[in-house]
């Protein structure tokens, strides 16, 4: 059983109705039997229109009508205000302006003159101070709503020739929106963006450019190849109970006390073999870790808790890595070697850079391509001597191992003295 609308809901759509007819809103107010004041307050609440006809937020109202764009015709012939028109149709007011703006310009005397001649004012199809016509608005508006469009390349020969052109010479789309744009600056025809081209050669159905030229592009693929995503929270390939590096102390970050380290894997020939990599952030000291068979999480987990457990106390502050799945049972190697784990964000090497520094450094010795297993733990240790004796240059052409020997070192008196 439907409920009776009280009193008042009833009264404020009696004075939307009168609203809605011209009349002004404190005149409603008091036909209705408030004061003039509270009508005036209720347009003013409501932006000038019913509330009833308002759509919830995020809601798209649909495109206006063929009879809706007759009576915005009619308004403005008869001098209507935009905000009386809109509130008449229940739409905004800049719905309506943006309709007379978009469909209400004649390009060009000869344009102008074929809408006289078809939409002439004899046929009362043609509002000449606006320049609007709602069968002209209505026929524009389902021209441009027609899918699917002739991109922007099949539309201009000219664009068409010299993309295909520059593909040929091996450019990749995104040297091609770069060339364009700095070639013709002022022909905004002949710009195009590098995502356009692409779907001009991917897209089935636009045809406008040549599938084979898919063939120049550096991969030589048929097909556009899609991102891949990393599984979500729940997939098999998200770490559980990991801590992001955003929460590592700050003393990390500016290299100041030592015991920070940064890990990750050099894999060998086809993906078989692995070694992995330690490096100490404040003095660059190298750690390499026996894996030559395996690289599952058990595996690796049992081999860094072993090197960790080599080092003092005062070097097991805290150790970064990638979010690898090898890096699974974390939380045992964070308990059984008694130091802090923090994992980088997604696809962001830089946030390890010591580390990677020091994986191109580990190549000489371990060349990409080669089988890793060969090697023995003890040969390891020798690069590993090798890589920590080697001056640098941000030490001053001190080298790693002096600097970490120095960073451990208690302080003299003389240090104590001039440093209170």
């Amino acid at each position: 059983m439907l409920m009776p609308r009280s009193p008042l809901l009833s009264v404020q759509a009696r004075f939307w109705e009168l609203v809605s007819a011209g009349l002004g809103p404190g005149d409603a107010g008091v036909v209705v039997r408030v004061s003039a004041a509270s009508g005036r307050l209720w347009f003013r609440q409501c932006g000038g229109v019913n509330p009833q006809l308002q759509q919830p937020r995020g809601v798209k109202r649909p495109r206006l009508t063929h009879a809706e764009r007759e009576q915005i015709m009619l308004g403005t012939a008869s001098g209507e205000s935009i905000r009386s028109i809109a509130r008449r149709l229940g739409r905004a007011a800049t719905t309506v302006m943006r309709e007379i703006e978009r469909n209400g310009k004649v390009r060009g005397l000869e344009g102008r003159y074929r809408a006289l001649h078809r939409f002439g004012a004899n046929r009362g199809g043609w509002d000449a101070k606006s320049g609007y016509s709602a069968v002209l608005a209505q026929q524009r508006s389902e021209a441009r709503a027609r899918r699917p469009k002739t991109g922007k390349i099949a539309r201009c020969p000219a664009l068409s020739d010299e993309v295909q052109r520059l593909l040929t010479k091996k450019f990749s789309p995104a040297q091609i929106a770069g060339r364009l744009a700095k070639t013709y600056p002022d022909r905004p025809a002949m710009l195009v963006s590098h995502e356009t081209i692409y779907k001009a050669l991917y897209v089935q159905g636009r045809g406008e450019l040549r599938r084979e030229l898919t063939k120049c592009l550096r991969t030589g693929r048929a097909l556009r190849k899609p991102r891949n995503r990393r599984p979500s929270g729940d997939g098999p390939g998200h770490i559980q109970g990991m801590v992001n590096i955003s929460e590592r102390p700050a003393e990390a970050d500016d290299r100041a006390v030592p015991g920070h380290w940064e890990g990750d894997l050099i894999i060998g020939k086809n993906q078989t073999s692995q070694i992995g990599t330690l490096v100490e952030r404040s003095s660059g000291f190298v750690h390499f870790v026996h894996l030559p068979g395996r690289r599952d999480a058990a595996t690796v987990a049992t081999a860094l808790t072993k090197v960790i457990k080599t080092l003092p106390d005062a070097l097991r502050r805290s150790l970064t890595w990638d979010q690898g799945i090898e890096m699974h049972h974390h939380s045992r190697i964070s308990i059984d070697a008694d130091i802090d784990i923090f994992f980088c964000d997604p696809h962001s090497p830089w946030q390890r850079g010591s580390n990677e520094n020091t994986n191109g450094l580990a190549r000489q010795y371990f060349p990409k391509g080669t089988d890793l297993s060969v090697h023995s733990e003890a040969y390891l240790a020798e690069v590993a001597a090798e890589l920590n004796e080697r001056p640098r240059k941000r030490f001053d052409w001190d080298n790693p191992a002096e600097v970490l020997n120095r960073l451990l070192s208690p302080p003299t008196e003389s240090t104590v003295a001039t440093n209170p």
